[in-house]
């Protein structure tokens, strides 16, 4: 077997030392040159430890200021009950209805929202013509202080339109209440997951440390009758996330329907 490279030694080391407590929440960690007197290796060695660290959401890097061991409480994203429909009816927000992020401080920022020609890839998973409308809403969530995720929601204009979705606050409940009153229950999602590094806008607004990766979530919701009602393009901050998904195993006798 073949021997882990330095940086990832290293990498390990330092995390034990977190983990232990000798490094605690919002302290400093070595420098470089630390590192590099230490473990005997090069600045570039030692850096390559900490974009380790730093991509686990461990650490976070401060232009001109060195590495500090990071102090955000990571977002516990349950990713089926956060979208059940119980929430909803009670007027609850999506946020508001998650565990991993109900009760804490979320301000919705930057919200802007339009009506225009839905790109190619949206007109596509909604159903769409080439040339027809969608009202987007776009947004960026900073929880805690902390700018955690962007997202862009497309609603078919002809569904979307003239309704509170168009207006900045979608009222209780959000948006998929609304589509509820309108008489399009949402009735399933999909949520696709990928991860990536992110371009410069996305770095600076979500106000990334380099070297931080994000996670692409797109979500396309559908009707009862099985038309598309939403898709939701999301560029989260990988290192503040945790997705959880639980569910009840299917009966046998359930599963002996489905293959037949």
């Amino acid at each position: 077997m073949s021997r882990p490279r330095a940086y990832r030694l290293i990498a390990n080391e330092l995390r034990k030392r977190v983990q232990a407590g000798t490094y605690t929440p919002g302290s400093r960690m070595p420098s470089l040159r630390e590192l590099e007197g230490e473990f005997g290796v090069s600045q570039i060695t030692a850096r390559s430890a900490y974009q380790v660290l730093i991509g686990e959401g461990l650490v976070e890097g401060r232009f001109g200021g060195g590495y500090y061991v990071r102090t955000y409480r990571p977002i516990i994203r349950h990713g089926i009950q956060r979208l059940a429909q119980d929430p909803r009816t009670a007027g609850l927000a999506i946020w508001d209805a998650d565990p991993g992020t109900a009760g804490r401080d979320l301000v919705v920022a930057d919200i802007r929202v339009v009506r225009e020609t839905a790109p190619d890839d949206v007109a596509h998973d909604l159903g769409l013509e080439a040339d027809d409308q969608v009202v987007v809403r776009r947004r960026r969530y900073i929880l805690d202080g902390k700018p955690v995720l962007l997202s862009a929601s497309y609603f078919p204009a002809d569904i979307a339109g003239g309704t509170q979705i168009e207006h900045e606050d979608t009222g209780p409940g959000g948006a998929y209440a609304r589509l509820t009153d309108v008489g399009h229950p949402p009735a399933w999602f999909q949520e696709d997951l990928t991860s990536r590094m992110p371009d410069e806008d996305e770095r600076e607004r979500l106000e990334l440390s380099a070297g931080s990766p994000v996670l692409v979530i797109r979500r396309t919701v559908w009707g009862p009758t099985g038309r598309a009602l939403e898709v939701n393009a999301m560029t989260a901050d990988a290192g503040s996330y945790v997705l959880r998904y639980r569910w009840v195993a299917a009966q046998p006798e359930i599963e002996q329907q489905a293959e037949g």
